[in-house]
């Protein structure tokens, strides 16, 4: 792998440490990425361990295939299909799960994925290019509406509905086909610009979340960690979108706590089914030495919790 695609696992021994690996544990790595999380638990396990690792990307799943270690499972699906796969695999119970959300850097810095406008290479976006539709096939069949509606929802974009009118009218003399067209269109309907960001980076972010619908994945996944998890075992997720933190908070927050119950219904506080999360600390963030050296790790955040014992 070239410097150019390597990927520095943000929080690495933050992560490992959170999940308390037991020797003989059964793990879940949902987004092996290029394993640096996968084998830092690896590490930590005994002969008698387990990891089963996830990736929606062939090429993340072949780097995987180059590591000759009976304990590690690879699966080549997104970690939305955790509950089916480990009930494929016959496992019923694990003992903690980790969630290294977004886009690896080997995916950004591959032209030919297309997630960047930093190249002009074919607008696809996918994080498993064996399937689904690309960023160009979409942007060639959705209303303005539509492309409105996602660069609003998941770029929290200003002026998405300029953009959206501006690539509807390009489109009219041919495909929005590639990222360096795109990144244009978008410059040019883009009125102020947010002080060293590029004007495309909101849309870029967002049509690359829709099209992997990664935040319907995440809401997806988080319950079925905590069905999977047997007691005292931990749930550690690493955000870098605010979108996606905070779906991961509001989950383990209300996890976190007692169901809640119409008003003035008399049930005492100590009646109440316990909550099956425990949140573990506070998150945590990056510290500076790590931002120094890898930037993109400045917008991750932490999350942990610990599974209760109840088995509802």
């Amino acid at each position: 792998m070239s410097a150019a695609h390597e990927h520095v696992s943000v929080l690495l021994a933050e992560a490992v440490d959170a999940l308390a690996v037991r020797p003989d544990g059964i793990y879940v790595d949902g987004t092996f990425g290029r394993g640096g999380h996968s084998r830092a638990v690896l590490a930590r396990l005994g002969a008698g361990g387990r990891l089963i690792a996830f990736d929606r990307d062939p090429a993340a799943i072949a780097v995987g295939q180059a590591i000759a270690d009976p304990r590690l499972t690879l699966v080549h699906q997104p970690f939305s299909m955790l509950d089916e796969e480990l009930e494929r695999l016959g496992v019923s119970q694990v003992d903690g799960v980790l969630l290294d959300l977004g886009v690896s850097s080997p995916q950004l810095d591959d032209a030919a994925r297309g997630m960047s406008f930093r190249f002009d290479a074919p607008l696809d976006m996918r994080m498993d290019t064996s399937r689904g539709q690309t960023v160009a096939q979409w942007l060639a069949e959705a209303s303005v509406g539509q492309i409105t509606e996602v660069l609003r929802d998941y770029g929290e974009e200003r002026f998405a509905h300029a953009i959206a009118k501006a690539i509807a009218t390009a489109r009219t003399g041919g495909a929005v086909a590639t990222t360096g067209q795109l990144a244009a269109i978008v410059e040019k309907a883009v009125r102020t610009r947010e002080p060293g960001q590029h004007p495309a980076t909101r849309s870029f972010q967002a049509l690359r979340i829709f099209i992997n619908q990664e935040l319907e994945e995440l809401t997806r996944v988080l319950p079925a960690c905590v069905a999977r998890l047997r007691a005292g075992g931990r749930l550690v997720v690493i955000s870098f979108h605010s979108l996606e933190d905070r779906i991961v908070k509001r989950f383990m927050r209300d996890e976190s706590r007692p169901p809640a119950l119409p008003a003035r219904l008399p049930v005492r506080a100590a009646d109440l089914p316990p909550p099956r999360l425990a949140l573990v600390g506070k998150a945590r963030r990056p510290g500076a030495d790590e931002v120094a050296g890898n930037p993109r790790a400045r917008s991750a955040v932490m999350r942990v919790a610990e599974r209760s014992g109840v088995s509802a």
